[in-house]
């Protein structure tokens, strides 16, 4: 699923339209951006976490060459999924149960 996909999806569950629809997920979207940026964590209970983490300097290889080059440290964003998200994904919980 893309993010056109996802937007006809929820214009048509929650009768919006799919330009609101966009605006609210690229504003959603672009909020999560800015606050993960600035050091700070983002949860939504349920569906999980937005947060950046550093990842440290380390050594490693090209694997065309073998040669060892130095990966340099650097902060990268994640995504920890949610205890209700695992169930839905695991099967064992319903999907529109709430």
């Amino acid at each position: 699923m893309n993010k056109e996909d996802l937007v006809k999806e929820i214009a048509q569950k929650s009768r919006m339209s799919q330009k609101d629809v966009s605006e609210i997920l690229n504003s959603m979207m672009e909020t999560i951006e800015k606050a993960v940026s600035k050091g700070k964590k983002v949860t939504l209970v349920g569906f999980g976490t937005f947060e950046a983490r550093k990842r440290a300097a380390r050594m490693g290889r090209n694997p065309q060459t073998g040669k060892e080059l130095k990966i340099p440290a650097k902060t990268v964003p994640t995504f920890s999924a949610g205890k209700r998200f695992k169930e839905i994904v695991g099967g064992k919980a319903m999907a529109s149960s709430k």
